[in-house]
């Protein structure tokens, strides 16, 4: 089993507590409903987005399928409207070709601030 990399208490982009991205389908790197990341997470899995056809499609074609399920991984699949702990510098890709999908703020980890701005994800800002 892994262990958590983080003490109690992780922070949001906005700088407060970090917020619960989703737990049906269970997202994050550890599938706790959390964008947490640590020294495993070499992906970075910290924006919590509402994934749309658009940005499903964008990342199969760019070698990440998020639609087709991998049991093996604890990956249920995903369609239209899941909230998701994408990796940071795929959600950046998505931003530059212009189908980001929205995010929610408060469960955005603040490394997403390593590779993103604030700005970048207040402008796809949706409530949670």
């Amino acid at each position: 089993m892994i262990a958590s990399p983080e003490p109690v208490g992780p922070r949001n982009v906005l700088g407060g507590p970090l917020a619960c991205c989703c737990t049906a389908p269970r997202t994050g790197y550890w599938r706790d409903g959390y964008c947490r990341t640590g020294p495993q997470d070499v992906g970075s899995h910290t924006v919590c987005a509402v994934v749309t056809a658009e940005f499903l499609a964008f990342s199969r074609a760019r070698g990440n399928d998020l639609i087709t399920p991998r049991p093996a991984f604890n990956f249920p699949g995903l369609v239209p409207g899941d909230r998701w702990c994408l990796c940071v510098s795929r959600w950046r890709e998505a931003f530059d070709a212009g189908v980001a999908p929205a995010v929610i703020l408060e469960a955005c980890h603040a490394r997403a601030l390593d590779v993103v701005t604030l700005d970048m994800l207040q402008a796809h800002r949706t409530s949670a």
